[in-house]
């Protein structure tokens, strides 16, 4: 099992340096356009959604594929990837280097790795979380990272997203953040950077990768309208569902910030992304 999980990872090492090569070259000069549900798009997005599943294909034929540009039935797998070929789109087409791949490992519809690379930022992340005959770990470049144990202060800071602006109303008890792309959000807090982050209105793809890691680096993931995603259901259509999250570096932040972004978990607060 343990040259599996080795194959894994460089299996995703290599695919996402590719891809986040040729991403580089087309970074801030490709145009975007509107999805149904309000987010950008771009050829980038998809060709990059098509070469992650050509190669999962390549490597693992025994593995299903979810992905954010194409396939958004979950397989009836054992294991099953799940992809977001081009996080923070709205960023990318900007020219604001703050976007990423994402590619998540599924056993039995359970996130066991995730596996997050940001080209501009030359930074890699990856985690291992209840994986079958695999310690439990979470990385940056190679580097064991761990959430923050720093008390609540004014100059800590906690990250929201466009979606969730409605928290800026209300006193925050340290400092803002808005990054502009989900995984980048939530592994902040994973890296120690930040204490916590919250995103109304993320899908599969954008948590697959990221739970694990946010986990394994000793984080909290709460779902702001459920108790559990997970596990996924084979079958079932997912790509439109979204799941609010709220993620904080210690337990005892949860009562503080949840009431601050649990606004933000409304429906008529939502307002598309640009």
């Amino acid at each position: 099992m343990l040259n599996f999980w080795t194959s894994v990872l460089s299996f995703t090492q290599t695919i996402a340096a590719q891809v986040g090569s040729q991403l580089l070259q087309e970074f801030g000069q490709v145009q975007a356009v509107e999805k149904a549900d309000g987010s950008l798009v771009t050829q980038s997005d998809r060709w990059a959604d098509q070469e992650l599943r050509q190669a999962i294909r390549a490597a693992f034929p025994s593995h299903g594929v979810l992905s954010e540009e194409a396939e958004h039935i979950f397989p009836d797998r054992d294991w099953c990837w799940v992809i977001d070929p081009l996080d923070g789109t709205t960023n990318f087409a900007q020219g604001i280097p703050i976007w990423g791949i994402s590619l998540g490992l599924l056993y039995h519809g359970i996130p066991v790795f995730g596996y997050v690379h940001l080209p501009p930022l030359a930074q890699s992340f990856h985690g291992f979380w209840s994986a079958p005959s695999q310690a439990n770990g979470a990385f940056l470049n190679q580097i064991p990272i761990h959430v923050s144990t720093s008390p609540l202060s004014s100059n800590c800071f906690f990250s929201l997203c466009s979606r969730s602006v409605s928290g800026l109303q209300q006193s925050f008890p340290c400092k803002i953040r808005m990054l502009g792309a989900a995984s980048y959000n939530f592994l902040t807090v994973a890296a120690g950077a930040t204490l916590g982050g919250v995103e109304a209105t993320p899908k599969i793809w954008d948590i697959a990768a990221t739970w694990p890691i946010v986990q394994a680096a000793g984080g909290v993931w709460h779902f702001l309208d459920s108790a559990s995603v997970f596990p996924l259901q084979a079958g079932e259509n997912y790509c439109d569902r979204a799941y609010p999250t709220l993620v904080v570096s210690q337990s005892e932040l949860l009562p503080i910030f949840q009431p601050l972004v649990q606004s933000s978990n409304q429906p008529s607060a939502y307002s598309p992304a640009r």
